[in-house]
């Protein structure tokens, strides 16, 4: 078979609502759902404040948090605790990018004092990506509230995940306040993640996009021993999330998870270019106002390449060519997903990976090495998508060979949904 047989279009039936496989009686749209009433949708921690925090009554208590935790008015989750609980309340943990979230992605992170309640904030991603006896010598309780995205090379589930095996070996009761999956609780798709390649991007074994909430992920590692050692663990859960609902339906404000995660649709964006970003020599729109909007490289002709993608006739998203004013001469296309759009969006991302390297003339191939090159693979998850790039091939038969494992995982986890 010719070279250029390989790198024909992608049959659109990969991209289509097939892969959507979830909990729901039909496929939810992809930023779009059935609204919640407005003041019916009540977050975890709102839901605690409406038992008068009976789960952490008597006991010491700390709080992994960031920025985006805070209940449905707006007051940060560590303000409201130190209320309810006074000197009770004893610790803060934060995770990447830091206590208001403005620290780089893969940047280090200190322990520092928190102005706002006094506490000591440790870090969970500095010298420790896991709270230390020492950290946790002071709480009964560990409770987690931070806004995930729903991809599974977002470190906020591992910090979760690591934390929960820490709390196990301290005898620690662990608790979640569980918060909306912002992809939505239908959608799940992508490879597996292989053993040998579970690093912190990538933490626990399941999809890329999962579909689920961190109280679900908390109650399905447990279960099924995705941690050496299993906490006693608690899940307080939201009221009125419904599976097909998008954030826009919670009516909440969207607070930024990290610098590159400013707005409520900036989640998908993320799956669909951010392994393409993991590699060098392309562009994604980081350093822009919409990061992970874009899909670039150099001496890309852009309005072939958008020509082309528009013809795949991908459900639910559209291309349009640009030329980027950051990077001299690079360029490509700009992704606009649909409301109510049901398109694969793991096969979407390696066909991008695959254009982008075939249009650029492999630059990103040659430009990938090292360290660069294994953080890749975590984030997929194994080295299954650079060996298909590196061969030329196209990434058909690797998109159709996790299709089965999503489908697999989808019935899996099942048991261990909270909301229908």
């Amino acid at each position: 078979m010719t070279r250029r047989l390989l790198l024909a279009l992608t049959p659109a039936t990969l991209f289509s609502s097939c892969s959507v496989i979830g909990g729901g009686s039909a496929p939810g749209p992809l930023l779009g759902g059935t609204p919640s009433p407005s003041g019916s949708f009540a977050l975890g921690v709102d839901m605690l404040r409406e038992t008068g925090f009976a789960a952490l009554r008597g006991k010491r208590v700390g709080l992994i948090t960031n920025q985006t935790s805070a209940d449905r008015s707006g007051t940060p989750t560590r303000v409201a605790l130190q209320r309810a609980l006074g000197p009770a309340f004893t610790t803060l943990y934060t995770p990447e990018h830091g206590l208001d979230g403005r620290e780089p992605a893969g940047l280090h992170v200190k322990s520092r004092l928190d102005p706002v309640t006094g506490l000591i904030a440790y870090s969970l991603y500095g010298s420790t990506r896991k709270p230390t006896p020492a950290m946790l010598a002071n709480v009964d309780a560990v409770c987690f509230d931070l806004q995930d995205i729903g991809s599974r090379s977002y470190t906020y589930i591992s910090t979760m995940a690591l934390a929960m095996e820490a709390c196990a070996h301290a005898d620690k009761e662990f608790v979640v306040f569980d918060r909306p999956n912002p992809v939505g609780g239908i959608r799940v798709q992508g490879p597996p993640l292989e053993p040998r390649w579970k690093s912190f991007v990538g933490q626990i074994p399941v999809p890329y996009l999962h579909g689920m909430t961190a109280g679900e992920l908390a109650r399905m590692g447990n279960a099924r021993g995705w941690w050496p050692a299993l906490p006693r663990l608690t899940v307080i859960p939201m009221r009125g999330w419904r599976r097909s609902m998008l954030w826009h339906d919670t009516y909440l404000s969207w607070i930024p998870t990290s610098p590159n995660i400013p707005s409520a649709h900036s989640p998908i964006y993320y799956a669909a270019t951010g392994v393409l970003g993991g590699l060098d020599g392309v562009d994604i729109g980081i350093g822009t106002r919409h990061p992970f909007e874009f899909a670039g490289g150099k001496d890309i002709n852009a309005v072939q390449f958008a020509d082309d993608m528009n013809r795949r006739g991908i459900p639910g998203v559209r291309f349009t060519p640009y030329r980027s004013s950051r990077k001299p001469g690079f360029g490509g296309v700009r992704l606009q997903f649909s409301l109510h759009g049901t398109t694969d969006i793991m096969a979407l991302a390696a066909v991008l990976c695959s254009e982008v390297i075939r249009r650029s003339g492999g630059l990103p191939l040659r430009a990938t090495r090292g360290d660069t090159l294994t953080l890749f693979h975590k984030v997929w998850g194994s080295d299954s998508l650079w060996n298909v790039l590196r061969s030329g091939r196209s990434p058909s038969g690797l998109i159709s060979s996790f299709q089965n494992y999503a489908r697999s995982f989808a019935l899996q986890r099942q048991p261990f949904l909270i909301y229908s």
